[in-house]
């Protein structure tokens, strides 16, 4: 009884809501989780949840060491399904109701400074291979100039891109469309990855960025050789959305026009990106920590 009705949700997510198959992955792992412990309490039927029953969970899983922002998604999940169910008509009312998910601090993202964003793509690659140099800089060089997500680039076709006009369109989280602005550079960084994509795409292929098989990349491929862009031009740890990151934090330090921010990163709720704020002022702080003379105690 409960898999059959988690499989109907499940499959309405999926062709209704569209969801990613990342975000499908994550409903099922969490509900998954919430059935197996409804199961082993020997509950049959999500009629028969009370309030009690989730928040005993979110107290299990809070013992095993799961983080506060991890048993957030896991409720996120469950009141997911159980909205779902009352808009159905499946159940008088929402066992999930009153149940609040556990503080969280908010980790402030991680971030390049300009000087560092400049010593990245302005440092000559390593790779002998013309293919694989091209394609690298043209990622480097786009996922900073217009804010994409990781799963956005991977999914970028060449149709999506006006380089005369310098905008491309994008598919972000839920379907939604949003155009970005291509920077100069980067067009130029595009413009010479398509001379070395030609030899390898086949006559049919959409996607913006292949491998030498003309395979799309997969997100996976990108993070590790975004990862190796990081490791030989910086000497540390890179991941794509710290240049999601550098790109909103540079942009709201430059202009300090939040909504705009906003729009240009696809956030449903201008409070996300409010978080690019608290970077702003740090950089403030520390500006005024080295430069004011009275700052601090000698």
């Amino acid at each position: 009884m409960l898999q059959t009705t988690l499989d109907r949700y499940l499959r309405q997510l999926r062709e209704v809501r569209q969801l990613s198959p990342q975000s499908l992955n994550a409903y099922q792992r969490d509900l998954d989780t919430f059935c197996a412990f409804l199961t082993a309490r020997q509950i049959d039927d999500f009629a028969s949840v009370h309030s009690q029953d989730i928040r005993a969970l979110l107290a299990q899983r809070h013992g095993e060491g799961l983080s506060p922002r991890s048993l957030a998604r896991l409720l996120s999940a469950i009141r997911g399904l159980f909205s779902y169910l009352i808009r159905e008509q499946a159940l008088p009312a929402d066992p999930t109701a009153g149940v609040r998910p556990p503080k969280q601090g908010r980790k402030l993202p991680k971030v390049l400074d300009a000087d560092r964003m400049q010593q990245l793509l302005d440092t000559p690659t390593c790779e002998d291979n013309p293919f694989l140099a091209a394609r690298d800089q043209a990622m480097l060089e786009l996922f900073y100039s217009s804010g994409l997500r990781l799963s956005e680039l991977a999914s970028v076709h060449c149709a999506q891109l006006d380089l005369p006009a310098g905008l491309m369109r994008v598919i972000g989280k839920g379907n939604k469309e949003r155009e970005v602005p291509v920077g100069s550079v980067a067009r130029e960084a595009i413009r010479a990855w398509l001379g070395e994509r030609a030899s390898c795409a086949r006559p049919d292929s959409p996607w913006l960025f292949i491998s030498q098989q003309g395979q799309p990349l997969t997100p996976r491929a990108i993070q590790l050789r975004i990862r190796r862009a990081g490791s030989t031009r910086l000497g540390q740890p890179l991941h794509p959305h710290m240049l999601r990151h550098s790109f909103a934090s540079h942009l709201l330090e430059s202009s300090g026009d939040l909504r705009a921010v906003q729009e240009l990163l696809g956030h449903a709720d201008i409070s996300t990106t409010q978080i690019y704020t608290h970077l702003d002022f740090q950089h403030l702080a520390k500006v005024y920590d080295q430069a004011h003379p009275r700052a601090k105690r000698k």
